[in-house]
């Protein structure tokens, strides 16, 4: 287990953020055979396969760890503000000591008695030239594989954000950190990670003295997981809320009652927002424009059917209470003559 000590001023300081560039390596997985670990995003990136094999995929599937799927962590570093660019992300990517790339693929798959793979290894030769083969092919695979599926994947992490953060000021540390994992619990000032893999039977203490604990939700993880490094910068990475909202489905059928009520675009938007979803998020879903989307959520918003909550730029709209019991009496209610 990894025991994360934290003091008043370090719980106060504690703060949520996500990273495109965390979200690109760690889809990595995608293409290797941990992909059944994230069923919601199989078809998606089946259909990206095409655009995949144009890359240099023997490179980009070499940075993955094939016994857990580990990743360096200087691929994944810390997000610097809650929401940052991929430009951004990639120039301090590039900008890193190529002197940590070798200690850091040891690392990596040494502990799973892997050898580091060849391409890595021969690349080793030239620490530098090869940090920048890595951060060029991520640039590709984000602009190829990645970028089309972003403004879904950025709609479900705010909502995540904005989430948490209403449970951490609701219902406090305790239940936020029980929310996020079983594997997660606090008490005592002491954040336990329970942990897997090698490591599983042998305890690590890491105050976090002042250094600030960041939680970063993935949509490319199926737990919770922490830097492989315990001198790193304290960083938890978990999978986000509503994954399941990305895989492809049909168009959500709403009571036909619901329908007779609200009409059928309202009725299928409330049937939708069991979980927070942007107006672009449930565009893409009902295939209609953002501004029809947009006229429907205010009418259910006044109609207090929906509720609204602001995360940085994006608006996130969920059944209100309201919304949630006509839906469920809507479903539960049999139909005449039964």
């Amino acid at each position: 287990m990894i025991r994360f000590r934290l003091g008043l001023a370090d719980l106060a300081a504690t703060s949520f953020a996500y990273s495109p560039l965390q979200e690109t390596v760690l889809s990595l997985r995608m293409w290797g055979p941990h992909a059944s670990r994230i069923p919601h995003m199989r078809s998606t990136f089946a259909g990206a396969r095409p655009a995949f094999e144009q890359l240099d995929h023997e490179l980009l599937t070499a940075l993955v760890a094939r016994r857990r799927y580990w990743v360096p962590d200087l691929l994944t570093p810390r997000p610097a503000v809650p929401a940052p660019g991929i430009g951004a992300e990639l120039a301090a990517l590039r900008a890193t000591d190529p002197a940590l790339l070798g200690p850091g693929l040891e690392q990596t798959f040494a502990p799973l008695g892997e050898p580091v793979p060849p391409r890595l290894a021969a690349g080793l030769r030239d620490p530098a030239g090869l940090l920048a083969d890595i951060a060029d092919a991520l640039e590709a695979y984000w602009n190829a594989c990645l970028l089309p599926l972003w403004p879904r994947l950025r709609s479900l992490l705010d909502a995540d954000l904005a989430y948490r953060a209403r449970v951490l000021a609701e219902q406090g540390a305790g239940l936020l950190f029980a929310d996020i994992s079983e594997r997660l619990t606090w008490h005592d000032g002491v954040l336990t990670l329970h942990r897997r893999g090698p490591w599983a039977d042998t305890t690590a203490d890491i105050p976090i003295d002042g250094r600030r604990l960041l939680l970063t939700p993935s949509c490319f993880v199926d737990g919770v997981s922490t830097m492989l490094g315990h001198d790193a910068p304290p960083h938890i990475v978990y999978t986000a809320r509503g994954t399941a909202l990305l895989v492809e489905r049909p168009r959500p059928a709403a009571p036909h009652a619901l329908e007779n009520l609200l009409g059928r675009p309202r009725a299928r938007l409330l049937a939708l927002l069991a979980e927070p979803a942007t107006t672009t998020e449930l565009a893409h879903r009902l295939d209609v424009t953002p501004a029809a989307v947009s006229q429907h959520l205010s009418v259910l918003a006044a109609a207090r059917l929906v509720d609204r909550t602001r995360h940085g730029r994006h608006v996130h709209y969920r059944r209100s209470p309201l919304g949630a019991a006509l839906c469920h009496a809507q479903v539960d209610t049999p139909a005449a003559g039964s």
